[in-house]
């Protein structure tokens, strides 16, 4: 008796005449009408994964690499239909022809057995082509229907914060939805989006997800028309990147048939605060010359243990979840006197000379390797669909893999990529060192910093 492997795959939950019982089934009644064995471990599934990708599926590319073993475990394929192999034309000829060429495997489907003549080769053929077809009609009419149906009033997608999924419609959310007129309330009230969202914080409230509000989350909900009853989608993909008022030509607005939790003058008195307080910001932004942290990094808050970062100007640093809206405990502090209490605490701590570690030179190595692995995979894909030969391919993979040794050889050459320097530790305080080389010592001598409030305590850690 031969041994089989099966490959299962359903695109959706809501598939049960696909369902992966249903197709286990019918291969192993196969299996056994035609003397295969099929042990449990070469079954390979992929659930809720659609089969325009193989590489998005990983149950199919372990069965994949399974194959491809010397001996392969196994000398055919089961499928149910060959729709579940694959829906595009060209993964399914170049995954059968590594199946076949490669590894002496045939693919087989149980429910549209072919004979062995070379017709079969063209009605094989023809089924992918009517497969890819289908997938691509399908996900067309797919989109002509939530577009039909966004037209009209109805939903087409998750339920924002305030709400629940009804019947074909959003329905208010008594718990949540009177914190969404608390947020449009306060800011038309002068309130900023980070103190909301410490507001809410402070009262328990949860996203959606269940995660702390920010900055950003509370900004998503004020440029949201849903909440003044309208619909909102994006004409170039997922409504998560276009606000309200930006990029009107790639966002289409229709009238929705839930409660609105606000009213529509009060939406569009926001957007109006909103589009001058933003363009207020980018201008203040845009104005401030940031200087070179000399603490970049180092420093965190007490309280939630992110690090300190720049805000509006280079004068003052504050804990970058503070600013979010995330953490309740401002540790504002002037970027100046921080980094002299700093350099004086380690010009007292390590008197003298000192040895730091100079980067000779930054290359992304893995960056490198990648590339190099993204060559591999060309190169093997062009050996499966004949474009190259077998000679040619263990020519391009040998000398593609002394590649990505010799750069995996370089990373732990330290001496090719450091140097060791010897200094004082005093030129912290010279005024004529530049920042990149402060800071360079710095790093190499401490691991963190805590700034405590209140109090304004420093806890310098130092490298070991």
């Amino acid at each position: 008796m031969k041994t089989a492997a099966a490959y299962i795959r359903v695109s959706t939950d809501g598939q049960t005449e696909f369902s992966p019982a249903s197709q286990l089934k019918a291969i192993k009644r196969y299996a056994q009408t035609n003397g295969y064995i099929l042990p449990e471990n070469l079954i390979f599934s992929d659930n809720g994964i659609s089969g325009r990708s193989a590489e998005k599926r990983p149950g199919f590319q372990k069965m994949i690499a399974a194959a491809r073993t010397s001996p392969p475990p196994f000398t055919v394929v089961l499928i149910w239909k060959f729709s579940r192999f694959a829906r595009s034309r060209q993964d399914s000829i170049i995954y059968k022809t590594l199946l076949r060429r490669q590894c002496g495997i045939d693919v087989i489907s149980v429910s549209e057995q072919l004979s062995t003549d070379n017709t079969s080769v063209l009605i094989e053929a023809l089924i992918e082509a009517m497969d890819e077809y289908y997938s691509l009609n399908l996900a067309e009419e797919v989109r002509r229907g939530m577009q039909e149906k966004f037209s009209r009033g109805g939903v087409v997608s998750q339920p924002p914060f305030g709400y629940f999924m009804g019947n074909s419609r959003f329905i208010p959310d008594t718990e949540n939805a009177p914190f969404v007129r608390y947020i449009f309330s306060a800011y038309l009230g002068g309130t900023s989006m980070t103190e909301i969202a410490r507001k809410l914080n402070s009262m328990g409230v949860t996203t959606v997800r269940g995660n702390l509000f920010e900055r950003r989350s509370i900004e998503y909900i004020l440029t949201n028309p849903v909440y003044a009853g309208k619909l909102r989608r994006s004409l170039k993909g997922r409504d998560t990147s276009d606000r309200f008022h930006q990029n009107p030509q790639n966002t289409a607005i229709s009238q929705g048939n839930h409660e609105p939790l606000v009213t529509w003058e009060d939406f569009c008195r926001v957007q109006e605060m909103y589009r001058n307080n933003h363009q207020k910001l980018c201008s203040s932004h845009n104005c401030a010359e940031i200087s070179e942290h000399l603490l970049k990094g180092l420093v965190h808050c007490s309280a939630c243990g992110a690090t300190l970062v720049y805000q509006n100007s280079n004068s003052c640093l504050q804990c970058h979840n503070y600013a979010k809206g995330k953490c309740s405990i401002s540790h504002g502090i002037s970027a100046k006197k921080l980094e002299t209490a700093v350099i004086d605490q380690v010009c007292a701590d390590f008197p003298g000379v000192i040895e730091i570690t100079i980067p000779m030179i930054h290359l992304p190595l893995d960056k490198l390797v990648a590339k190099q692995e993204k060559m591999l995979e060309k190169a093997h894909l062009a050996y499966c669909s004949g474009a190259d030969t077998i000679e040619e391919y263990t020519s391009h993979k040998s000398r593609i893999m002394q590649n990505i040794e010799n750069i995996r050889k370089s990373e732990t050459n330290n001496d090719f990529f450091q140097k060791k320097l010897y200094t004082s530790i005093e030129i912290l305080r010279s005024d004529v060192a530049d920042v990149p080389l402060k800071r360079l010592i710095l790093h190499n001598l401490i691991q963190g910093i805590v700034l405590y409030r209140p109090g304004n305590r420093l806890e310098i850690n130092y490298l070991p």
